[in-house]
């Protein structure tokens, strides 16, 4: 007799073939077995199906390819589609650690949950721009804030990069209802409301690769700030005053600029409140990834990670 699948892993994609071969070598050396593997294909041209067929012996896996909707519906097609009593979601870009599955598992068996998500963090193994993007995702002198890996709180919300959730919750809130930008927030705000168990597991954490320029990174996090104002429009009070930060950093250093030029005395003022910052930042950076390289890189990461994220902010609000 089949023994049931326990956990589901839901991997929604588009054009990254290479992304995903990582990540499912990974999941091979699970110390847990009791899973399998769904790869969501959201209609990409560039398509991972010889990259499945290689783990097919490997994993209890399946691949589906459908028409191209956004993270969100290709999600909740994996979720319709899964056989487990758990859903866990990753990025396609995350590398999963051996003992992942077991911290995870042990964790619920002795303080269960419906809704569950871990931090993030860079590995040895990605580019130094990589780490730095990952140091400053996380840190708290940025936007980082509970996903470095903070003791689970009640302000907890689980991200989509590292997610888990029960079937019950599926069911009695039906998944992602937007497509892209800041779903993962808005859902994880619904399974709030609906009565559920919502946990950080800081031990179960996994290796997120993030983009591989500063270009590509802005147009990532200025589309996490214009999400973050659609969830806000969706739910009263999900925008604070620290979702404002980045917004405020960016029309900051257009005023010190002004300043510089008209006000000097005022300009250099500012000025010096920026250099302090960079200052703190490095000191993080460095005690948080031992590098001097990837503290150097972690400055500007975290500028333009903060004025992406702003401009987002403020183009989503003004329109």
């Amino acid at each position: 007799m089949t023994m049931a699948v326990k956990y589901s892993i839901i991997v929604p994609v588009f054009n990254r073939p290479h992304e995903v071969s990582e990540l499912l070598q990974s999941l091979t050396h699970q110390t847990y077995t009791n899973f399998e593997v769904l790869i969501i294909e959201d209609g990409s041209t560039e398509t991972c199906e010889k990259v499945y067929e290689t783990y097919t012996q490997l994993l209890q896996i399946r691949y589906f390819y459908k028409p191209n909707s956004g993270p969100g519906p290709s999600r909740n097609f994996g979720y319709q589609n899964a056989r487990g009593d758990y859903f866990i979601v990753f990025d396609s870009d995350c590398i999963i650690p051996p003992d992942y599955l077991t911290v995870v598992d042990k964790h619920l068996e002795g303080s269960p949950l419906d809704a569950w998500g871990g931090p993030d963090r860079g590995h040895r193994d990605f580019t130094l721009l990589q780490q730095a993007m990952a140091f400053t995702m996380s840190s708290v002198v940025t936007t980082g804030g509970i996903r470095g890996g903070k003791k689970a709180s009640e302000k907890f919300q689980p991200r989509s990069f590292n997610m888990g959730i029960s079937k019950e919750v599926f069911l009695a809130t039906g998944g992602f209802r937007f497509d892209r930008f800041a779903e993962d927030i808005e859902f994880s705000i619904r399974i709030k409301k609906a009565g559920f168990r919502i946990g950080l597991i800081p031990e179960a954490y996994v290796f997120h690769k993030r983009r591989t320029t500063l270009q590509q990174f802005y147009r990532q996090v200025f589309n996490f700030g214009r999400g973050r104002v659609l969830v806000g429009r969706a739910h009263s009070g999900a925008i604070k005053f620290t979702h404002w930060f980045p917004s405020l950093f960016t029309l900051g250093m257009i005023f010190m600029l002004v300043f510089l030029l008209f006000w000097p005395g005022i300009g250099q003022l500012m000025l010096a409140g920026y250099v302090i910052y960079v200052i703190v930042l490095a000191l993080f950076a460095f005690q948080n990834t031992r590098s001097l390289r990837v503290t150097l890189l972690s400055i500007p990461s975290a500028f333009v990670q903060l004025i992406g994220y702003g401009c987002g902010f403020i183009k989503q609000i003004v329109s």
